[in-house]
């Protein structure tokens, strides 16, 4: 007896499926029949929920989008911790520490699955930054920062750091990278317009990973 099952249950069962192989196997080396082949199903049921592979990956991608941006947006709006902190506890999400994170930056660094980190990119480079801005504009109101820039601010900061600081774009050796770490400490104080030293806290950002890069 043929199964039936519910249109958002199969849509989700491709996706799971599509997710596995592309990890396994990269985007570019997963066949549409890799995926047919792995849930089961017919090719006109595969193509009633998606038109194409690339289809399911931005499907993909709008589910990594809710776990990558989802907890950055709950930081954000806990008006119980403190600002500063705040900043820190977002940017450490988007940095991706829980599993399933780790999981989704493993799966998009690799080198067939270029074009996900390309529209991964493209979700971080927009989504980020009016998270981070709500945080600015707070800390503007209480005088800790004083730009009239905000927003602006905020993206020049997630697009430098998510282009020099992926070595998949910039390769550094722990001293270049120790050194952009400084100037990207350095210059984030001028943009937010405080005083020399005082986002000094900004460097546990990258502790993780980077620990002793500059000794």
């Amino acid at each position: 007896m043929r199964v039936i099952k519910k249109a958002e249950e199969r849509r989700n069962e491709i996706l799971d499926a599509a997710d596995e192989l592309f990890a396994q196997k990269g985007f570019d080396g997963t066949s549409t029949n890799d995926i047919l082949n792995k849930v089961g199903i017919a090719r006109g049921t595969l193509y009633h929920h998606f038109k194409s592979k690339e289809d399911i990956m931005d499907a993909l991608i709008e589910r990594y989008t809710v776990l990558l941006l989802g907890t950055a947006q709950e930081i954000a709006a806990d008006k119980s911790i403190p600002v500063n902190e705040r900043i820190i506890r977002v940017v450490m999400s988007l940095n991706i520490s829980n599993e399933n994170g780790k999981e989704i930056m493993e799966h998009i660094h690799k080198p067939q699955n270029a074009l996900m980190h390309q529209k991964i990119q493209k979700v971080i480079i927009n989504g980020v930054p009016p998270i981070l801005t709500e945080i600015i504009r707070e800390g503007i109101d209480q005088e800790l920062f004083n730009t009239p820039y905000p927003y602006e601010c905020m993206e020049m900061i997630v697009a430098y750091t998510n282009t020099v600081f992926d070595d998949d774009i910039v390769h550094l050796t722990n001293e270049e990278l120790a050194s952009r770490i400084k100037a990207f400490v350095f210059n984030v104080e001028r943009l937010l317009g405080v005083e020399s030293g005082s986002l000094m806290y900004m460097m546990k950002m990258f502790d993780s990973g980077n620990g002793d890069s500059d000794e």
